[in-house]
């Protein structure tokens, strides 16, 4: 993250401080049409182009340590195997032995030395996914073993983050985040470690709860004795991105202010100033949060399950701490961001209700909200403007203020 950068931020958020309404060229956005939330054919649409076709995040390297760890990733509804291969690669494929589609593993994680073998017939494949052998090869004719390697996954990372993308013509990812990998290089991206990762359920649609993290205009309300207390929401800066992405940075109302929950803990040591006395909060489309910090930050990832239900799941990363354990502090500061978890997920079953009443005609978002608008643009260019039905689609408002 340059100077150049966090002087802007800097200027920005004085701008904000200030205003008295939203600047002169910011448009009158049009009501998000409600049925983007409950029609049954615009949620299978979103299934096939937005989930099969994005990069999301998966796993972090201490999850595959080393060669011969995999793990089996399954939140697109395809079973994919993530393998750390013999050459220190990371590659996935889908755990669909090329036979008759028996599994190659069953566990969600584990270790294997040189390869995998289908539990059903006996194929065998290596780390790269070649097949390497089969039981009664003798009754198969004209067979080419260089044809029936394991099916491929696009498999790309982000320092020790790992993603996964269905879609064998997407962008790489690291084009895709446009400017977001040079801003976080500052957080030691290669030696990022896991601390822990739960999972949360929650009864309302994917959509009604991801909206919540990516705007602070219900701060006063939800959050008053927590977030509320040390963060300054009208001095809110926000940057639109191509491809979806955004960064919102909230200031500190004391420039001095740092959470108690995480004095004397280890920070990143290339860590620039604008993550201590600011709270930066990336989304990295569609389904990725993460108010990232100078000691470490969490990947809040928001997962569909049923057009009603959904899971957000917290993963932590800190700095590498060296030997031993992690800072005690850990539990008490994951405690602690749990606590604010569950302030957001308060109301979401309620909103589901309310948003399938015939009460709910639509969003209207204000300024303070647009990356609300900006994400549902891009599911929009995701999808293909010419399936979505006219009457459920976004009219593009925001290309003039995507940076």
């Amino acid at each position: 993250m340059d100077q150049a950068f966090i002087d802007n931020v800097y200027e920005r958020l004085e701008f904000e401080r200030a205003r008295k309404g939203p600047p002169d060229a910011f448009p009158s956005l049009p009501p998000i049409p409600g049925g983007r939330y409950t029609d049954p054919d615009f949620l299978a649409l979103e299934r096939e182009h937005l989930w099969k076709k994005s990069w999301l995040y998966a796993g972090h390297l201490d999850q595959v340590p080393e060669p011969g760890s995999y793990m089996l990733w399954t939140k697109t509804g395809s079973p994919i195997l993530i393998v750390h291969g013999r050459d220190g690669e990371v590659r996935a494929f889908y755990n669909t032995c090329r036979h008759r589609g028996g599994p190659l593993v069953k566990d969600d994680q584990g270790q294997v030395r040189g390869g995998f073998t289908c539990g059903y017939h006996g194929w065998a494949y290596d780390l790269e996914g070649n097949l390497r052998g089969m039981r009664d090869r003798r009754d198969f004719v004209d067979l080419d073993f260089s044809c029936l390697g394991l099916v491929n996954v696009r498999c790309e990372r982000l320092g020790n983050w790992i993603f996964i993308n269905e879609d064998p013509e997407a962008m790489p990812l690291l084009e895709s985040l446009g400017p977001i990998p040079a801003q976080l290089e500052q957080f030691d991206l290669d030696s990022v470690r896991h601390v822990h990762s739960y999972g949360l359920e929650v009864a309302c649609n994917v959509k009604v709860l991801l909206d919540a993290f990516l705007e602070v205009y219900h701060l006063k309300s939800i959050h008053q004795d927590t977030v509320d207390r040390f963060l300054d929401h009208r001095g809110t800066s926000i940057f639109l991105w191509p491809h979806g992405h955004s960064l919102m940075v909230t200031p500190n109302r004391r420039p001095d202010w740092v959470d108690p929950g995480t004095r004397g803990m280890v920070d990143f040591p290339n860590v620039t100033e604008l993550p201590v006395k600011t709270n930066l909060s990336y989304n990295l489309f569609p389904n990725l949060v993460t108010p990232v910090a100078g000691n470490g930050m969490p990947f809040l990832t928001f997962w569909p399950k049923t057009e009603r239900s959904m899971v957000i799941e917290c993963h932590w990363f800190s700095p590498d701490w060296g030997e031993g354990e992690r800072h005690e502090l850990w539990d008490t500061r994951i405690d602690n961001f749990h606590r604010i978890l569950l302030e957001d997920t308060q109301f979401a079953p309620q909103i589901q209700e309310s948003v399938e009443s015939p009460g709910f005609r639509g969003i209207q978002l204000n300024y303070q909200e647009r990356r609300i608008y900006h994400w549902h643009e891009e599911l929009d260019r995701r999808i293909g403007i010419e399936r979505v039905p006219e009457h459920l689609r976004v009219q593009p408002m925001l290309g003039d203020l995507v940076e």
